[in-house]
């Protein structure tokens, strides 16, 4: 038989140390050793035997160096190395090796799920009866239970609770009685009224002489603000529910089911001088009755042009309405007071009817305009002016809220939109 090459001789000399290494281990790996160690080593029965070639040392290879520098820690990682390669002592294969790493973990994992404490569900299942069998199904408790103490944030050791919140909506709720208002500064009926969510007319219907002209508003002035739109009515001498109503174009039912007036449907008895509120009630308008100027026409007086001008600069804080015949403009005290036409003053002075220092031009065409809350008057009655003439100065005399103008055109002594005049 042909002589073993050397190289063969290396492998197998390498391949006992190996053996030897892994016999140290236990009597798991001896076995292993011998088995491989039987299957491994087979030589020819005879063979010659070359004398050993001295062989010259040659340098260390790049591995070689690196074990020596790493250590024994080099040796474990070739090993492991080789395991994951498959080349191990048990040829164990990488999918092998991954599926024992995910049994571990597995196992791992159902031992921590075992110890934590899950919150238990009481749950009921719907139960199907028979039609002739009657079945109690249970009611399933709630999973959080109010705890005792309302303020504690928490039901148990791993629950967590809303708290109280220490704010509350309460639900805008009707008012049933009627209440007192003092005017403020900048009041006017209409503002009054859209903050108590009533009508202008309600405010006015209730407060006198108001209802004779809002202008008469005054600062500290109290008003009695019914809770809902209608007529506050003062009983008379022969009233009746049935009466009344008629008066102000309502219904029995409604004087009847208004709770603050305290009446029943079936027995009732009025007293004179008894206030009763009529819900969505009217009060029927009285004309108010106005005069033109009926002097003499001062010599040299022209004749107004029918084209009119606005008598001041600011905001409209009061439109013209039923109860207002005129408009409000807001402007500072002291700021220019204007002609709106050409015409003549047939009046100026102080007025006693709320209106304050006051000048009325007549246009000589059967138009007058008035002027009213001036803090100055810088005309004389016969004084002709013509359009744009400075005849006075914003005030707040007379009964106003504030300083502004009020102005009204008249024709043929009828009161008029002055919007329907001004450009």
């Amino acid at each position: 038989m042909p002589p073993t090459p050397p190289e063969v001789e290396l492998t197998f000399t390498a391949a006992q140390g190996i053996v030897e290494e892994w016999e140290d281990q236990g009597a798991f790996w001896a076995r292993l050793a011998d088995l491989f160690k039987r299957g491994l080593v087979r030589r020819p029965a005879a063979r010659e035997v070359l004398p050993p070639t001295p062989v010259a040392e040659l340098p260390l290879t790049s591995a070689e160096m690196a074990a020596e520098e790493w250590g024994p820690g080099h040796a474990l990682w070739t090993w492991l190395t080789a395991v994951l390669a498959g080349h191990g002592p048990d040829r164990m294969s990488p999918v092998r090796l991954a599926s024992h790493a995910a049994v571990v973990l597995v196992t791992l994992l159902a031992v921590l799920l075992s110890r934590m404490e899950l919150p238990r569900w009481d749950l009921t299942l719907p139960v199907v009866a028979a039609e002739d069998q009657a079945v109690s199904v249970p009611v399933a408790e709630p999973l959080f239970a109010p705890a005792d103490d309302e303020s504690a944030p928490l039901l148990g050791d791993d629950f967590l609770a809303r708290s109280a919140v220490p704010y509350t909506i309460i639900p805008e709720r009707a008012r049933l009685d009627p209440v007192t208002y003092t005017v403020q500064a900048g009041d006017t009926v209409i503002g009054i009224a859209a903050r108590f969510k009533v009508s202008p007319d309600t405010v006015m219907w209730a407060n006198g002489r108001l209802e004779d002209n809002p202008d008469l508003l005054k600062l500290g002035q109290q008003l009695i603000i019914l809770p809902v739109s209608g007529v506050l009515h003062t009983v008379e001498k022969n009233d009746t529910v049935e009466s009344i109503a008629k008066k102000y174009k309502a219904t029995p039912d409604a004087v009847f089911n208004f709770g603050w007036n305290g009446l029943n449907k079936d027995n009732y008895t009025l007293q004179v001088g008894q206030r009763l509120i009529v819900p969505g009630g009217t009060k029927p308008y009285v004309e108010r009755v106005a005069h033109a100027y009926n002097g003499p026409t001062p010599k040299g007086a022209k004749r107004g042009t029918g084209l009119y001008v606005w008598p001041a600069s600011g905001t409209v804080t009061q439109k013209f309405w039923t109860r207002h015949k005129g408009i409000d403009i807001g402007a500072p005290t002291g700021a220019a007071v204007k002609a709106s036409d050409t015409g003549f003053v047939a009046a100026a002075g102080w007025s006693n009817v709320g209106y304050g220092y006051y000048i009325i031009i007549d246009h000589g065409n059967g138009d007058q305009t008035l002027y009213a809350h001036l803090s100055r008057i810088l005309v004389e009655v016969g004084q002709s002016v013509g359009k744009g003439a400075r005849i006075g100065s914003v005030g707040n005399t007379g009964n106003s809220t504030g300083p502004h103008l009020h102005f009204e055109i008249r024709r043929q002594g009828v009161p008029r939109n002055p919007y329907g005049f001004l450009p």
